[in-house]
């Protein structure tokens, strides 16, 4: 059994845990408690509370399409895609424009975990579930000029379910023309930028404006994939993959907002930033005269 197989019945087990389907309730009616399975009867050991949960956990096959870029934020394409990988009957798709391996923007800042594209653009299924654009920066505002990045999104926006983001690819999607009127959010250094692309800045983890979801900075990702996991199937379900990932923050600091950080914290981060969101905002403002207006 791969990986895959293992992230789907170990969901759908969680689920079972959580809902009560204990070896207890076996032991209860008389059932002899089994010996744990081994590596040859894991599939036939769980495939019962698959199918006993299989309301919760299934449903029509869902089509997921994550953007990948060179520069991207590898956390946050693999928060997303981690609770993505433990729902069943899915297909998951990482797009780019070709099949060669995404790394850094730069030849000078190679990523030491690169990562390899399965769909082309020009192969990505008609219609996504999910469309999805991670955030990183400098990698994103290459993005927001990339005129058949643009294009795609554009297209593809028009018939997804869902058009999302996490950190700073709410930017690209806003490039896009995908965000006018929305309420969004982005990375805290970079969420004012958004309102010259004709989105409404919102404060939030995850921010949902009708079919538009979009994810702070980083972290956010695992926090967004929930939230379009209970969307997709149930909030049991995503409930499910919460406790199956054990996701149970308990940071050392309180300082992941600016709100909690001591001032020198945030008076360090926004002087280093100062350049970036000038950079920010003079590409957004290139893409507010490319979209109309906004």
């Amino acid at each position: 059994m791969n990986r895959r197989d293992f992230a789907q019945w170990a969901a759908a087990l969680g689920l079972a845990r959580l809902l009560g389907a204990s070896a207890s309730a076996d032991a209860a009616q008389g059932k002899e408690t089994q010996a744990l399975p081994s590596a040859e009867s894991d599939d036939p050991h769980h495939l019962d509370p698959m199918q006993r949960y299989a309301a919760l956990t299934s449903g029509p096959k869902l089509t997921i399409g994550l953007m990948l870029y060179p520069g991207m934020f590898l956390q946050d394409l693999v928060g997303p895609l981690t609770v993505f990988e433990a729902l069943m009957n899915r297909e998951i798709h990482l797009l780019w424009k070709d099949l060669d391996v995404v790394a850094g923007d730069k030849p000078e800042t190679p990523v030491l975990i690169p990562v390899k594209p399965t769909t082309t653009f020009q192969d990505c299924p008609e219609k996504l579930d999910v469309l999805f654009v991670p955030g990183g920066v400098p990698g994103t505002f290459n993005m927001m000029e990339d005129r058949e990045v643009l294009a795609f999104l554009a297209e593809k926006g028009k018939t997804a379910r869902f058009v999302t983001s996490v950190c700073t690819g709410s930017l690209v999607l806003g490039a896009a023309g995908l965000l006018q009127g929305y309420k969004a959010t982005s990375h805290w250094a970079t969420r004012d930028v958004l309102k010259e692309l004709g989105a409404i800045p919102t404060k939030g983890r995850v921010v949902v404006d009708r079919n538009r979801i979009t994810g702070g900075g980083v972290t956010a990702g695992i926090d967004f994939g929930l939230t379009i996991a209970a969307l997709l199937r149930s909030p049991d379900y995503a409930k499910a993959i919460q406790l199956y990932l054990e996701y149970d923050p308990a940071p050392p600091f309180n300082a992941g907002s600016p709100e909690k950080a001591p001032p020198v914290v945030r008076q360090f981060l926004n002087d280093m930033f100062a350049g970036m969101r000038e950079t920010a905002f003079s590409f957004a403002k290139r893409a507010k005269s490319r979209i109309g207006g906004a």
